[in-house]
């Protein structure tokens, strides 16, 4: 017979000794952040540590990156205060859309009732989750976070498409049924970019790498009869990226095997690095399946060959003038 371990759970305190100092930093690293993410069905990217939101600071601000909204979180390592409720309630007033996630090692039933009361109330555009943190470990093994929801929107996996489906034009309506069946496939490929995602009535879906202001899309071009697969840089930093991405490119080819359109889109801010699939119809719901097997892989694909690359991009190396584009060479 298998030998089975035992579970036995771990004091928060053993591993966090202090919320602002060690639970907060530990929160705002990528790959703990992506657990919060997958318990909440958000894909979110990280904005601040500890930054002020009226007369209070939050311990964390990030960005839902489908609806590019505000989700403020505010840790405890203990049981739920009136204080922490206040500065919820504060952040709510001062702000117009919101997700707002109150994470604690308990809950009293007066402020769970509290959340599920202001799920109630307010209006679409603010969403209150509470979320309860445990610590367990298998024997000697490390020990691993788990977070329980304890309150959420009422029938959250509507509410967050801020949008009701019957109020959708047909093509929206159309898209957001495309980016849900991917979504199915992505779950079930199981690679990096997951499929616990809400879809969106648009014609694109992001998907976070790593690092703000760069991701990796799924994208429908139903006029030219195109999908395509692309990490896209945004910001200021965009173009220098982009040509330090560039002098990498025989590499990154060559570890993917097939080519890439390397998009400087020179009259504006931003780039973009991608592969299309030409001649197909998104509107074509007997073809989705092919459609987004190959939309699944191409973004697995481009998460693992860029996803340590772009963590490390620095924009002091690069000058305009230096790189092989510049220079006429190589180009795209």
């Amino acid at each position: 017979m298998n030998v089975l371990g035992r579970l036995t759970s771990v004091d928060l305190s053993e591993v966090w000794k202090h919320e602002a100092n060690d639970f907060t930093p530990w929160l705002a690293q990528e790959e703990n952040l992506a657990v919060l993410s997958e318990t909440l069905g958000i894909d979110l990217e990280l904005e601040a540590v500890e930054t002020a939101v009226g007369p209070f600071r939050a311990d964390l601000l990030c960005r839902n990156i489908s609806s590019n909204a505000r989700v403020l979180i505010e840790n405890q390592l203990n049981r739920t205060d009136h204080s922490h409720l206040g500065q919820l309630l504060t952040y709510a007033s001062g702000l117009e859309a919101v997700t707002i996630v109150w994470i604690a090692s308990s809950f009293t039933e007066e402020h769970r009732a509290t959340l599920d009361w202001l799920n109630r109330i307010t209006d679409i555009g603010f969403y209150f989750f509470g979320l309860e943190v445990e610590l367990w470990r298998i024997e000697n093994s490390p020990a691993a976070p788990k977070f329980n929801i304890v309150s959420k929107p009422n029938d959250w996996s509507k509410a967050a498409r801020n949008i009701d489906e019957a109020e959708l034009s047909e093509t929206r309506a159309m898209q957001q049924a495309y980016w849900d069946a991917l979504h199915a496939v992505l779950a079930k490929v199981n690679g990096p970019i997951s499929g616990n995602r809400k879809p969106q009535a648009q014609s694109w879906m992001g998907y976070s790498i790593g690092r703000s202001n760069i991701r990796v899309n799924a994208v429908m071009v139903r006029w030219n009869r195109k999908i395509r697969s692309e990490l896209y840089l945004a910001g200021p930093n965009a173009k220098a990226f982009f040509h330090l991405l560039h002098e990498q490119k025989d590499m990154i080819e060559n570890e993917l095997d097939y080519p890439l359109q390397w998009e400087e889109l020179p009259d504006g801010q931003d780039s973009r690095i991608a592969v299309y699939l030409d001649d197909v119809d998104p509107e074509d719901e007997d073809d989705w399946r092919r459609q987004h097997e190959w939309l699944a892989s191409r973004l697995n694909d481009l998460h693992r060959v860029f996803r340590h690359r772009v963590k490390t991009l620095d924009v002091g190396g690069w000058r305009a003038g230096d790189s092989a584009i510049d220079r006429g060479e190589n180009a795209p």
